[in-house]
């Protein structure tokens, strides 16, 4: 079962405290069942008999019983809570861990409505399914084997009302189990739906309020809403049936108790204390089974749960940790590659189809091509964001794919299409690409990024860098890469918010940083990449011409075109 086999796993480190909470959970217990027989005994043998000094010996005994039960109780409880959050804990940073192996094509299997889910409410059912077991299912068997034998014990001749009242609640517990199960996995599913939508709405504001489409996506939403409270009051409606159906047991047991009980003590079969101990007892045996109904309610979702976080921890990343890493020889930054071809999972036809070439330090090649051509998929196999079909991508001379990710980091950087920041200040993002940068070191990347609109290195930045411009994230994004001076710079497309004059600014400044780098540029703009020392262009996923600006326009005639096509833009 995947939450046996999860709890099992992350409970592991914790068994000194599970061990310790069975035992407390024994004591309580046992602590329980005994005070009903100490009562018993105080009614029939002291009140009956007038017996004062046996009833406080007999009193007194009760109140130390009572004394020890609390307080292995209160310990019982805060050492089961302080194991449960442990495995919380621990198993979320699992599915962290686990979510940042994957690649680009493991993220979009999964998507990101239901990785967050999982991470969060799916972990949060199962650590509360957690604690609620060490809480009652240690106690709760225990008790309902005990309370049988006590209650045996005090009148053998009503046991069959214990099998009756057992019998009618686990017959309750079993049709509620049947019909929550599906509702929990449906209602799980709404919720990784009502998730993405709402992401999806709020990353796109702009978006919607420039088209007016307001009204739209309110319905949307509602739609998504009224499924997730019709599902939750389907699961409310079950519930609600559940505890009048379980009071109306008791209640039904306590007066067959009363009646049948009464008449045997009419006839001088059982004293007075006996039948109220066997009353107690039943009452402790019916809460032992309501503990475990208790629990029956949140085991549905939590299995649910537990199944879609076990789906995402075996699942295995598209693009492997290498099980024996090789470091290169040297640290150049060359990187070459040898017949690459990518085809996208589910794809019908490759992006890139035999993509050969080699960039070396010191010099600045530069991809161009038309939209859908294959640039960034062709950049982003540097860093091994995905892992090529066929070919080989190597850095100073060893397959990406064998080295180990936090050497190839070290040697590739990449300023991404999308310029993303982190919450936090201007400079906890610069040090990300190295943590242990001056001051210094970053207003020189600063300054050589042409960010001149920062005046305070702890200038806040909001999550993904909204409240500053396009520009001004991109120039962030590239002072960070500059903060890491890596061996290879990779630029996807990462000047396109910039004025001209400021993109050439930017360039003109990267020399220094860049003199013995290995630059490769994706652009769109040719102003941009005209003096670089070799131009791949491409065209539906290949290499159709390569050179100098000066030579293709020669030889190539797509090249030519677009230069041609941005001319007439700006003329």
């Amino acid at each position: 079962m995947d939450l046996v086999r999860i709890l099992a796993r992350a409970s592991r480190p914790y068994t000194g405290y599970i061990a310790l909470v069975i035992v407390l959970q024994l004591v309580t217990t046992l602590a329980t069942l005994y005070l009903p027989d100490l009562n018993a005994k105080i009614i029939d043998q002291g009140v009956a008999r007038a017996d004062i000094p046996y009833i406080w010996r007999v009193g007194g005994v009760m109140l130390a019983v009572a004394f020890v039960q609390v307080i292995a109780a209160v310990a019982a409880v805060w050492f089961a809570a302080r194991a449960a959050m442990s495995v919380g804990r621990d198993v979320r940073r699992d599915v962290y861990t686990r979510v940042n192996e994957f690649s680009a094509e493991d993220l979009s299997h999964f998507g990101t409505a239901t990785l967050v889910t999982r991470g969060t409410n799916d972990v949060q059912q199962v650590q509360m399914v957690f604690l609620l077991f060490l809480n009652f299912m240690v106690a709760a068997p225990i008790m309902a084997l005990g309370g049988i034998i006590m209650a045996v014990r005090q009148d053998p001749g009503m046991s069959w009302l214990v099998v009756v009242a057992v019998g009618a609640l686990f017959v309750v517990v079993g049709v509620l189990i049947s019909l929550l199960l599906p509702m929990f996995k449906s209602m799980q599913g709404k919720l990784d739906n009502i998730n993405g939508v709402l992401r999806e709405q709020i990353a796109g504001i702009r978006v919607v309020r420039a088209f007016g489409r307001e009204e739209f996506e309110e319905e949307r939403f509602r739609g998504a809403n009224e499924e997730i409270t019709r599902v939750s009051l389907n699961i409310g409606r079950v519930f609600v049936m559940l505890f009048p159906v379980i009071m109306l047991i008791l209640n039904l047991a306590t007066a067959a108790v009363l009646w049948f009980g009464g008449h045997r003590v009419d006839e001088g079969v059982v004293e007075v204390g006996a039948l109220t101990a066997f009353m107690q007892y039943l009452m402790q045996i019916l809460m032992a089974v309501m503990m475990g109904t208790f629990m029956a309610m949140m085991l549905p979702r939590a299995l649910v749960c537990a199944r879609r976080i076990n789906e995402l921890l075996a699942h295995e990343p598209a693009i492997p940790a290498p099980e024996r890493t090789r470091t290169p020889e040297r640290s150049e930054g060359v990187v070459e590659l040898r017949g690459v071809s990518y085809t996208y999972p589910g794809a019908e036809e490759p992006v890139l189809n035999d993509v050969t070439f080699t960039a070396t330090p010191g010099t600045t090649t530069a991809i161009i091509g038309s939209t859908g051509s294959g640039k960034t998929t062709l950049l982003s196999l540097i860093p091994r964001l995905h892992a090529a079909s066929s070919g080989s991508v190597l850095v100073d001379g060893t397959d990406v794919t064998e080295m180990d990710r936090a050497d190839l980091v070290e040697r590739v950087s990449m300023v991404p299409q999308k310029a993303y920041l982190f919450s936090g200040t201007v400079a906890t993002n610069l040090r990300m690409g190295n943590p242990e940068a001056t001051d210094a070191e970053l207003w020189e990347a600063l300054a050589t990024a042409q960010a001149g609109f920062v005046e305070d290195l702890d200038m806040p930045i909001a999550q993904g860098g909204t409240n500053v411009s396009g520009g001004q994230r991109q120039r962030l994004c590239i002072a960070r890469m500059l903060v890491a001076r890596p061996k290879v710079y990779l630029f996807d497309d990462s000047f396109s918010a910039l004025d001209a004059v400021t993109d050439a600014k930017v360039r003109e400044a990267m020399t220094a940083y860049t003199r013995d780098a290995t630059v490769i540029v994706v652009a769109q703009r040719v102003a941009s990449i005209s003096g670089a020392d070799q131009i791949l262009v491409m065209e539906a996923g290949r290499i159709v011409a390569r050179g100098t600006h000066d030579e293709l326009l020669e030889s190539s005639e797509t090249y030519r075109e677009i230069c041609a096509s941005q001319e007439e833009v700006h003329a």
